[in-house]
């Protein structure tokens, strides 16, 4: 293994490493090999396969369009590192023309499941002919406090860029997130598609989890996760 504590898991497979030393490899590798493993909020989850590989299927329950939707992975406790994973969105079958496929990531996921940071993509603006829909391709959010629409309010264009996307085509994501500065880096990109300088809620360890929202219909595969190391 790595001396970077790489932590590499396929979500249909999981093999993630948990943070904690006194936990064997074992039982880590056995953590999301069910989907009724994760910890979902509002959300319903399947094992599937999309595109030729083993996936994690993710589609909104219930009719509260505030509602946070994520699903928790396992205890994994993640403060500062790089998250990788490969998402697919597409919008839902029978959502209105306002969907856009939403999928993401968050970390730093409180207790109650309620506040985290996250990014996330919104597939069908990635090429649509119209040049402010593709500026809001990538979006980060710091929930419940600063949602899309309040950041899209104060600060036009900060928290939010345009990147190449294609609905339903896997599409790899990594995070990187240092302190109160997060980075996105799409497609394998040399370049974060969006910088955060300011994430708006102190840094502090938390969860991740799988993203979606409303009228969506989500493929999540490939998930790793390198914790930064810690200070001697």
């Amino acid at each position: 293994m790595s001396s970077r504590l790489l932590i590499v898991a396929s979500l249909a497979s999981l093999p993630v490493w948990p943070i904690a030393a006194q936990q064997s490899q074992r039982a880590s590798e056995s953590l999301l090999a069910d989907p009724g493993r994760l910890t979902l909020k509002n959300v319903s989850a399947s094992r599937v396969q999309y595109r030729g590989r083993d996936a994690i299927r993710l589609v909104r329950r219930g009719d509260d369009a505030a509602a946070h939707t994520i699903a928790i992975v396992g205890d994994l406790e993640f403060r500062d590192g790089t998250i990788e994973v490969d998402v697919a969105g597409i919008p839902a079958a029978g959502a209105d023309t306002s969907a856009r496929g939403f999928v993401g990531i968050a970390f730093r996921v409180d207790p109650s499941s309620d506040r985290y940071a996250a990014f996330y993509l919104r597939p069908t603006n990635g090429r649509a002919n119209d040049q402010l829909r593709r500026n809001h391709a990538a979006q980060y959010v710091s929930e419940p406090e600063y949602p899309w629409h309040r950041l899209r309010r104060e600060q036009p264009g900060v928290y939010e860029s345009y990147v190449d996307l294609e609905p339903g085509v896997w599409t790899p994501m990594r995070i990187e997130v240092q302190g109160s500065v997060a980075r996105l880096f799409v497609n394998n990109s040399a370049q974060p598609v969006l910088i955060v300088n300011d994430m708006k809620s102190p840094p502090a360890s938390g969860r991740i989890a799988l993203w979606i929202d409303v009228g969506s219909e989500a493929h999540f595969s490939r998930l790793r996760v390198t914790p930064a190391k810690s200070a001697p």
